[in-house]
């Protein structure tokens, strides 16, 4: 994504932050591995359980994505074998225990009437 100078930020249909953010959500495994961080660190094998059915490829890019992103943390220790955990830094315990909680208290309000909708509209 092409970086706008901030002083054209405001000029533009939708604020570049907003983007910024929501962008975040069009990535699937996104959302999926930063919840799974709000429990603590967790090792790249864990993620990999906890993740679904995501796959080593996709949990690699997501993973530089959220470093990329300053959402994620990654520490090596040194030890026998080499270990490697993630963890959320504050910007991404922010984000997951603002907008993500909200987005899942909606999930769990509304998500089966969207679902309900969704098939009506395959059905119809």
């Amino acid at each position: 994504m092409r970086r706008v100078p901030q002083d054209q930020c405001e000029r533009v249909l939708v604020d570049c932050r907003l983007r910024a953010v929501t962008e975040l959500f069009t990535h699937t495994w996104d959302p999926v591995v930063l919840a799974g961080l709000s429990e603590g660190p967790l090792r790249r094998g864990e993620l990999l359980r906890l993740g679904g059915g995501i796959s080593d490829k996709m949990l690699s890019e997501t993973l530089r994505r959220l470093l990329a992103n300053g959402l994620i943390e990654r520490e090596s220790y040194r030890s026998a074998p080499p270990r490697v955990e993630y963890r959320l830094t504050a910007l991404g315990v922010s984000l997951v225990e603002g907008p993500l909680r909200e987005l899942g208290r909606w999930v769990g309000a509304h998500g089966d009437a969207l679902l309900e909708a969704q098939e009506r509209a395959l059905a119809g």
